[in-house]
């Protein structure tokens, strides 16, 4: 039975358990591996299919970059695939900017699966990965659904099962240059490559057990103090943390069931998240 043209749908979030950059194409670009896990914090998109071909974005919270990856993933579809009608899109974004946990490229992704069904185009998901991926490299990653072993610049993804966990997450208000952090010297590109194997066998959770690290995590600290000061206050509490992705946010594994991050210092997000087996809209 085909979908309403109305829907409303989650766009999670994801941390990096670990982020090893193991080498740099010629063109630049960095090659890593990491393990992409979902997470339960994420935003609300609301589209609404239109009759004519507008494609237009509404924001429910704090106003977005004017064209964001939501925008253009929709415009990407509705041309690749010669779409006649259009969407209104609304977004009530709860996860935080400049995280490092992939909210534009959820929203991105979520957007492509959605309207994927509404719009009736009914593309397999590698169709869509191509669309994802010429939006960011993140955003394939959403589109499969799976929690992943992530390899290349981010464009090789081998699904993986990681066991039920809790994590405590909190972002400072500063936000990182990616750029600038790339090219740190503090960044090490040299990390010896890992196995899957070697991460299933050696560490059940990827994290504060001993497994990898953020190869980007010692330059982030230099060049954004508040990124330390969160670690600082995460390994306090619950014996460790690592910083997610290229942004400011950071996390810790906890044991036992979600609790409440009281005592955040003014200004920082944060909130305990479950780890999701596989993403909302997997089954689409």
């Amino acid at each position: 039975m085909a979908l309403k043209a109305v829907y409303d749908a989650a766009a999670p979030a994801k941390l990096n358990l670990f982020l090893h950059i193991v080498g740099r194409r010629d063109d630049g670009y960095h090659l890593l591996q990491s393990v992409f896990a979902l997470v339960d914090w994420a935003d609300t998109i609301h589209f609404e299919v239109r009759d004519d071909s507008r494609v237009a974005r509404h924001d429910l919270g704090l106003p977005l970059p004017a064209d964001d990856l939501c925008l253009r993933a929709a415009r990407a579809l509705q041309q690749h695939a010669g779409v006649a009608a259009g969407v209104d899109i609304s977004i009530d974004k709860q996860l935080p900017s400049g995280a490092g946990m992939g909210g534009g490229s959820s929203d991105a992704a979520t957007t492509l699966l959605v309207l994927n069904r509404l719009w009736r185009v009914d593309w397999p998901r590698e169709r869509l990965a191509a669309i994802a991926l010429s939006l960011g490299a993140d955003v394939p990653f959403f589109v499969g659904g799976r929690n992943a072993w992530v390899e290349g610049i981010g464009e090789r993804l081998t699904p993986i099962e990681l066991p039920d966990m809790v994590f405590a997450v909190v972002k400072p208000p500063a936000s990182i240059e990616t750029q600038a952090l790339f090219h740190s010297p503090l960044v090490r590109r040299d990390t010896a490559a890992a196995r899957i194997s070697g991460f299933a066998a050696g560490e059940e959770s990827g994290i504060g057990r001993g497994f990898g690290r953020n190869d980007l995590q010692d330059a982030a600290v230099a060049q954004c103090a508040e990124v330390g000061l969160a670690l600082g206050w995460l390994d306090e509490r619950f014996g460790n943390s690592r910083m997610t992705g290229s942004g400011s946010a950071v996390f810790a594994r906890i044991d036992g069931q979600p609790v409440r991050l009281s005592g955040l210092p003014a200004g920082w997000t944060g909130r305990c998240c479950r780890s999701l087996p596989q993403h909302p809209l997997a089954g689409w």
